[in-house]
């Protein structure tokens, strides 16, 4: 089989299984799970076979004329460098891991078959993503992933959050993907195609002829589908959806795909001096202000939800640099610990029946409830924090060493104010990230208070998978900056002295402060009982997750609990807690600048509507109505009157011709 056809059949598989799991989800239930797990493992398998027979060398590039347009063509088209092959291993790898997860995270959910075959659909459209090389056909995989967001996030429909959260995911997305489209067709404009390959050699050519206009559209779609500043704010609320739809969404699909796709044009945006420099901005204002919000959540999801739009600021700094092996190195090895952060989440979520980290903050003994899910999570916690050996430490400081060459102007096509706006970024990023992660894990694993509740064993399919995960978390990074630079660009990925020292002094330093803190706020705190948490032995993980989503979550919905006093985070943010707790207001300073001139808007159109042209349609339509009702009364059937009516008209015709006459 050649590697085009096992290229084809990786998206193909997953989009198959989804539509089999919705036509049988009713009538053959017993066929749901197995559709769900094997066209994922199955997409994996064929990925790593494509992988290695593309083995870093040149892409591999397959196409046929999809349509005749007239003008610019649309083309089924392969292109497979080893950015792709990498990157589809992890898309198929995290599915596996999800949907395995989710037989036993909604087992009892009758809504698991429309659920399974969602995230096959998700992980299929992902895929198109990253093996299309033709523009069009990526655009079609980018727009089916968030048709599937609005879906998954919106599973538990019941509760009135997680319908706002999946109207706002898709409308947020939507609004950074009308410029993104504009921006396609200017580039295929320019190219006269919508192939990767052929776009790409324009620009070298350059035959580009508005590089900046083209890449602030396409950045907008980016910064929507990416969660980057300023059309960020969807990603949090997202956590509203399934603990498994979030570890797909943050890990492997949808927020990856931004990255990725700048870093397949990255030279259209290396064409511009000006959105490079934009690009580092939001980056930098991305990074520092995620990792300040992710240090006031309560809600543990919502922490990783703002780590997660921090992570990918790193990456898009990696971009804005022009080191795009960096980015889809860290882009790897976030994918790995990432999913492991939210599906160990999903099982502490399980096992105490809350989000809360104030209420999971006064229970005691939970790591040893839940051991398989405290020692993963520390795993993914020491390496989204940084730490060395583990994975997250050898990509972040891949991307520190590209901003510190960058800054220091020698890297092309990179002004050096990007390079060092990045650079310091990132380091204080680093600091505020070992804070939130340490906050998290003192908070949920180290409680003081009531015993916590025991809902049970969790079902085997959920702790495998964390182990699985974690391998790859603590030993990806420190095997894969050797071979990686082979399958990417060739620059090096190993981890520079300064960098690293600083880095790595700097995430040490913030872990340690708040455990600090954590240690002084709580020697002479007196124990409260939660008393809150009611134990439901055995229960479906997803409706222990949906019902602590609709009564215990701050985050949620309004709640009489009081903060934590053992909080770290209000302690170090002081009078930016409040702030920060509130995504520092960014929501309502766009209901005032945007939701609210459109409510009011439609309501003088409403109002214009009814009143206005409604009672101009009513007075058009009672004339004529009028004018009948008068000529109805003449019709009266009576002979005489018709005869009184006519020699009545004959003699006014007489008199007027008499007066005519008399007149001349």
């Amino acid at each position: 089989m050649t590697t085009t056809t096992l290229a084809v059949l990786v998206p193909l598989l997953p989009f198959l299984g989804a539509a089999a799991g919705l036509l049988l989800g009713r009538t053959a239930p017993g066929f749901v799970r197995p559709l769900a797990v094997l066209p994922p493992l199955a997409s994996l398998v064929l990925a790593a076979l494509v992988a290695v027979r593309q083995g870093g060398g040149p892409a591999v590039d397959a196409h046929t004329e999809l349509t005749p347009t007239g003008s610019v063509p649309v083309e089924l088209a392969l292109h497979i460098d080893g950015f792709a092959a990498l990157v589809a291993i992890l898309v198929a790898f995290v599915a596996s891991c999800v949907q395995i997860y989710s037989t036993g995270y909604l087992r009892d959910d009758p809504r698991y078959p429309s659920y399974a075959a969602l995230v096959s659909l998700f992980t299929s459209a992902m895929l198109l993503v990253v093996y299309s090389g033709d523009l069009i056909v990526l655009l079609v995989g980018w727009e089916v992933m968030g048709i599937c967001s609005y879906f998954l996030v919106g599973h538990y429909w019941e509760t009135p959050e997680a319908r706002a959260a999946s109207l706002k995911a898709f409308l947020v997305t939507k609004l950074g993907d009308v410029p993104f489209l504009i921006g396609l067709f200017a580039l295929a404009t320019d190219a006269g195609s919508f192939r990767v390959t052929r776009v790409l050699g324009t620009v070298a050519s350059g035959g580009l002829h508005h590089p900046t206009v083209v890449a602030l559209l396409l950045l907008a779609g980016v910064a929507g589908k990416s969660a980057q500043f300023p059309l960020h704010t969807w990603l949090p609320d997202a956590m509203a959806g399934p603990t498994p739809v979030s570890a797909l969404i943050h890990a492997a699909t949808m927020v990856a795909a931004g990255v990725y796709f700048v870093a397949r044009l990255l030279p259209v945006f290396e064409a511009s001096g000006a959105a490079m420099l934009v690009l580092a901005v939001m980056a930098a204002v991305t990074m520092t202000g995620s990792g300040l919000a992710a240090l006031a959540q309560d809600d543990i999801k919502r922490v990783l939800a703002y780590s997660t739009v921090g992570q990918l600021g790193y990456m898009t700094g990696a971009l804005a640099v022009g080191d795009r092996g960096a980015a889809v190195f860290h882009l790897l090895s976030h994918g790995a610990f990432k999913a492991l952060l939210f599906l160990a989440a999903g099982v502490v979520i399980h096992a105490a029946g809350t989000n809360s980290l104030a209420a999971l903050s006064r229970m005691r003994g939970l790591r040893d409830r839940v051991p398989d899910a405290y020692w993963t999570m520390t795993v993914a916690l020491l390496a989204l924090a940084a730490i060395p050996p583990f994975s997250g430490f050898f990509s972040k400081e891949s991307v520190l060493g590209a901003a510190e060459h960058a800054a220091g102007g020698h890297t092309a096509h990179v002004p050096g104010a990007a390079g060092l706006l990045v650079l310091v970024a990132g380091l204080v990023t680093a600091v505020l990230t070992a804070a939130y992660a340490t906050r998290l894990w003192l908070l949920a694993f180290h409680g003081r208070g009531a015993e916590a509740p025991d809902h049970g064993r969790q079902p085997l399919t959920m702790t495998v998978v964390l182990w699985v995960l974690a391998i790859p978390s603590l030993a990806f990074g420190g095997l894969a900056y050797r071979t990686l630079p082979g399958w990417f660009d060739g620059r090096t990925l190993t981890p520079t002295a300064l960098t690293s020292v600083l880095g790595t002094g700097l995430a040490v330093v913030g872990g340690l402060l708040t455990y600090g803190v954590w240690q002084r706020t709580t020697r002479n705190l007196v124990s409260t009982p939660l008393g809150a948490v009611a134990a439901h032995p055995g229960a479906d993980a997803g409706r222990v997750e949906a019902e602590a989503i609709a009564t215990h979550t701050p985050a949620y919905g309004d709640i009489a609990r009081a903060p934590d006093p053992a909080d770290p985070g209000r302690v170090l943010l002081g009078p930016l807690h409040r702030h920060a707790a509130a995504g520092f207001h960014l929501d309502a300073v766009y209901s005032a600048l945007f939701v609210r001139p459109v409510r009011a808007g439609a309501s003088l159109v409403r109002f214009l509507d009814r009143e206005v042209v409604d009672t101009y349609v009513g007075a058009a339509a009672a004339l004529p109505r009028l004018l009948g009702a008068a000529v109805r009364r003449a019709q009266t059937g009576n002979v005489q009157t018709y005869v009184s009516a006519l020699l009545a008209g004959t003699v006014v015709l007489a008199v007027a011709v008499v007066l005519v006459a008399t007149g001349a």
